[in-house]
């Protein structure tokens, strides 16, 4: 009887170990990678969300502090003006940031247990950047509830489109970030000081701030290459519920730019980590 239970429970044990290297080996798609790898980057916003609200100091201290002192614009309230930039301005910083939680896993060793994964490296790189999207509309809603009591005229659709044309912008900023980080490694500081000084000359040439009519030739013409102006004019078009085609149609080419070019460049960086 002993011999017996001794020769089946290694069955057993086989057995269970054969299906359980069976479910391990069995394929996935790039989309249940992509998908697997932005749940995981969600978990720490969704186990914390006053993150989310931590982020919103520095937008709301610029409204609060700024937008008082623009002149009355002629379609009302200088806060029609000034929250589509704001809004821009706060996917700049939150994408730009990503690179960050990059740096931290890289130091710690958690990137490379996940380099050698089953999942693949392209979607570990979208997946990262896609986690990007629920604080943009977190971000987005949060400061548009903000202000509407405050002379804000409020066009619900316009803001739906804004946020929609502001994702690809976002997913690329965010992938270009994690391209830096990765690039960088373990050297953070150069991760901050390049980061620092990319994005506030973006944030001005695009005029989130103050108005570029009445800045230097050379100003403007820097504005016009930089593709945030055109995403800052679209938001400010739909957030006022002006749809012209123009406007709107250059925003959105230049925000799926970015984010066709951010992807392509976190990608091959991704593929090239080691």
């Amino acid at each position: 009887m002993t011999i017996e239970m001794q020769m089946t429970a290694p069955a057993v044990t086989t057995s269970a170990a054969r299906r359980t290297s069976d479910y391990a080996s069995r394929p996935t798609t790039w989309f249940g990678d992509v998908w697997t790898s932005t749940i995981r980057e969600l978990r720490p916003v969704l186990h914390n969300p006053p993150s989310v609200l931590f982020a919103m100091v520095q937008p709301l201290v610029f409204l609060g502090l700024f937008a008082p002192l623009l002149p009355e614009s002629e379609g009302g309230s200088a806060l029609q003006w000034f929250v589509p930039g704001i809004v821009t301005m706060t996917a700049l910083m939150s994408a730009s940031f990503t690179g960050a939680n990059l740096s931290e896993e890289i130091i710690s060793g958690s990137h490379e247990r996940i380099l050698v994964s089953p999942l693949r490296r392209s979607a570990v790189m979208v997946g990262k950047a896609l986690r990007e999207v629920v604080p943009l509309v977190l971000q987005t809603l949060i400061i548009v509830a903000a202000v509407t009591p405050f002379s804000f005229d409020l066009h619900a659709l316009g803001v739906v489109v804004g946020i929609v044309v502001l994702v690809p912008f976002s997913i690329g900023l965010a992938s270009l970030s994690i391209a830096l980080a990765g690039a960088v490694k373990d050297q953070a500081w150069v991760f901050w000081t390049v980061q620092q000084t990319a994005v506030f000359p973006l944030l001005l040439l695009a005029g989130v701030l103050l108005p570029l009519d009445g800045a230097p030739k050379w100003l403007r013409v820097a504005s016009d290459l930089n593709p945030m102006t055109y995403v800052v004019d679209a938001e400010r078009a739909l957030f006022a519920g002006d749809w012209s085609a123009g406007t709107v149609l250059a925003g959105l080419a230049a925000s799926a730019i970015v984010g066709a070019f951010g992807l392509a460049v976190g990608v091959r960086g991704m593929n090239r980590a080691s």
